[in-house]
């Protein structure tokens, strides 16, 4: 049988393909064949006076305040398999990345960068896992494997009023797609703070078939003591007050244990292929007054498959005296990723730029 190239791993690189690779950067707005490194004109224009053109013309693109530029607008059928960038990370909030398949009018994927890549409290963290790579110094790295049958258009919008600089690559196959391929999606929430006695919703009102596999939690803490007692819950396929699925609490749920606590009387930073807390951000002392928890948990071996609809929640639990559970108010943002068949509901709004910043 034939392979097209996708599913690639270690069990089938040896495997030859007619797929054929391509990839838009800066350097090549347009993927085509031989059309790299031709620029006259760009960021490098004037560091490169003396070699002339193909001598790094055009790394980068700047994106002026209150904008969106396009990154990448391919025909298919063919799927993304690797995406870098890396920007000011005082940018990671105010920039908004938005993936759109097949002509569709609404994104399947609307996060801003730094949530999307796990850096959501705008300070690098290095990351190491499967399915997001973020490497010193904010070298962003995305592998998730998104196919598409048309066309695919990825944009980048920038909220703020100053002009953001952006450097990226994305590197796809134009290859055919299997017709069980489901769509790859992404979508941003954030309570600040959430309510008392209410819980984080990761997503909602997700209609259609497929499998959830990814949660990125971004979580400042606005109490003292610890503060991930709550369960995730999945609600799937009719589920109304009670889930099918819910977890132990959200150190478990990442992968951790007794409050991540390791060495004792410290934070465990780890970050693995599935899963991590990757960020711990401590106060100093000054201005730096809240503590801050980057994590992550992919789905990777155990996609949470649903036929008809799907809804996420997460709760925020501390502790009050007397050993009874404290309902949490704290700034919890959130990314979900899943892959679905289209058409998906409409997402909520994201918010105004101050909604979504980092104070």
């Amino acid at each position: 049988m034939s392979y097209n190239g996708l599913g690639t791993g270690m069990g089938n690189l040896s495997r030859l393909s007619d797929a054929r690779t391509r990839s838009v950067s800066p350097e090549n707005f347009t993927g085509e064949k031989g059309n790299g490194a031709r620029a006259v004109e760009g960021t490098g224009a004037e560091c490169a006076r003396e070699l002339g053109q193909g001598w790094k013309i055009s790394p980068s693109v700047r994106i002026p305040g209150k904008s969106t530029a396009v990154m990448a607008d391919i025909e298919g059928p063919g799927a993304i398999q690797h995406i870098w960038l890396t920007c000011p990370h005082t940018d990671f909030r105010s920039l908004i990345i938005r993936f759109y398949w097949d002509g569709e009018e609404t994104p399947s994927v609307e996060v801003p960068v730094g949530d999307f890549f796990c850096q959501g409290w705008c300070e690098k963290a290095n990351l190491s896992s499967l399915a997001v790579c973020v490497n010193p110094s904010g070298g962003l790295n995305c592998y998730w494997e998104m196919p598409f049958r048309r066309r695919a258009r990825i944009t980048m919008e920038n909220l703020a009023e100053a002009e953001s600089v952006l450097y990226y690559q994305v590197t796809y196959c134009l290859t055919e797609v299997p017709e069980d391929s489901a769509y790859f999606h992404a979508q941003f929430r954030r309570d600040n703070p959430l309510k008392y006695k209410e819980v984080h919703t990761v997503l909602d009102n997700v209609s259609g078939r497929g499998h959830y596999v990814g949660t990125y939690l971004a979580w400042g803490v606005n109490n003292s003591n610890w503060w991930g007692e709550g369960e995730i819950k999945f609600y799937m396929d009719g589920d109304t007050e009670y889930p099918t699925i819910c977890g132990t609490g959200t150190e478990d749920y990442i992968g951790g244990a007794w409050n991540f606590e390791f060495p004792s009387g410290q934070y465990g930073i780890f970050s693995t292929p599935y899963s991590g807390l990757h960020q711990v951000i401590k106060p100093d002392g000054l201005y730096r007054s809240q503590q801050r928890f980057g994590m992550y948990r992919w789905h990777i071996t155990d996609p949470i498959r649903f036929e008809k609809d799907l809804k996420v929640t997460i709760q925020a639990l501390g502790w009050r005296s007397g050993m009874r559970y404290l309902p949490l108010q704290d700034d919890i943002a959130s990314v979900g990723y899943w892959y679905q068949t289209e058409p998906h509901a409409a997402f909520p709004g994201l918010g105004a730029a101050n909604d979504l910043e980092v104070i």
